[in-house]
């Protein structure tokens, strides 16, 4: 019998966790909201796999599970905020949040925040926005893990870039790094045992590697666009400058690194949230852009079989999936994790839905 978690057990077991360590509900469910969406849109890397990660944060005072950001200067369009160290999805709804409020005002809304967490998956944000009509832009910068082309040391992050727009009937949503992966999706193959593909690593050589053996630490991302790409760089650093640099947060190597064992120093992360309300433009806009994600889906494919996709429709099918398994379907050693991690903590375990 498959194991399955339903997508509430699994919320349900992120928030005690988080409560047990000295988080308020409201925050500890803002988190666990974050985390369950991503593994239910097909994003494990990003969901119950970084759990240990933002515990740890508590546990060494790196992060703080009760801060409340706060504004430190705004406009009628824009704001700088201090997320005060608090944990990632509580920062970042609130930012998202008044960039909505503000776009809904006066149609744009741009609010940059210092002083953060790693926020989890980049998309949550954007689809805040979507939800409301509008257009949605989040980026962070991150931990240094990626060379500059032509550099054989990590100066940057994967610095994840997100949009998401509502169409009619329709949606785009996109969520990537600026690098050739995730740091989590490489936790993910290690976690299976499986090969690193090719174009993922490079070595401190500055040379592809796809070495099982090489501790996370030592990771050297490389760049979205292969070895001598400048592409994945270039943009890298546009999220440097308008998340880091515009916060007044660190950035590149000022960035401490981030592990699930270490104790780590404050990330002081820089945010960037963006909320566009199309209304003030084109008032065809989600006709429009119905009308260009159906060009690109009856585009004729090269595979019969892998019929072209627009951004969001594999989280779109993802999310089909476990409402029709009637669960999440986690890898053995994330289950196995989480029944530690549920007697050290002394916290109910994970139940599983069954499947006959």
């Amino acid at each position: 019998m498959e194991k399955l978690v339903s997508v509430a057990e699994s919320r349900r077991f992120m928030i005690d966790c988080f409560k047990i360590s000295g988080v308020p509900q409201h925050h500890a469910e803002q988190q666990a909201d974050l985390l369950v969406a991503a593994d239910y849109r097909g994003h494990i890397s990003h969901g119950l796999n970084r759990l240990q990660h933002y515990l740890n944060d508590l546990s060494t005072k790196s992060a703080d599970g009760t801060a409340v950001p706060k504004i430190l200067k705004e406009s009628p369009a824009t704001a700088w905020v201090d997320g005060c160290n608090g944990l990632g999805a509580v920062v970042g709804n609130f930012c998202m949040d008044l960039a909505i409020e503000k776009a809904k005002k006066v149609g744009v809304g741009w609010v940059c925040a210092k002083n953060c967490n790693h926020y989890g998956m980049s998309g949550w944000y954007p689809w805040r926005a979507m939800k409301e009509g509008l257009v949605g832009i989040s980026m962070s910068n991150a931990s240094p893990i990626m060379a500059p082309t032509g550099a054989k040391e990590a100066a940057l992050g994967t610095n994840p870039i997100s949009v998401a727009a509502q169409a009619e009937d329709d949606q785009f949503l996109l969520d990537i790094a600026t690098a050739a992966t995730s740091l989590g999706k490489i936790e993910i193959k290690r976690r299976k045992g499986e090969k690193i593909p090719e174009g993922w690593l490079q070595n401190t050589e500055a040379a592809s590697t796809n070495d099982l053996e090489k501790k996370s630490k030592d990771d050297i991302v490389m760049r979205f666009g292969g070895d001598s790409g400048h592409k994945g760089y270039g943009l890298s650093v546009v999220v440097e400058i308008l998340s880091g640099v515009m916060a007044g947060a660190n950035f590149s190597t000022k960035i401490r690194k981030w592990s699930p064992t270490d104790t780590n120093q404050r990330a002081n992360l820089g945010q960037l949230f963006a909320a566009i309300d199309p209304c003030y433009f084109d008032p065809n806009f989600k006709a429009n852009l119905a009308d260009l994600t159906c060009r690109l889906r009856k585009s004729q494919p090269i595979d019969p079989k892998k019929p072209v996709l627009v951004p969001g429709d594999m989280e779109a099918a993802a999310m089909k999936a476990v409402d029709e398994a009637g669960g999440i379907k986690y890898l053995p050693d994330q289950l196995k994790a989480c029944e530690e991690l549920a007697q050290c903590l002394k916290v109910n375990p994970l139940s599983f839905a069954n499947r006959e």
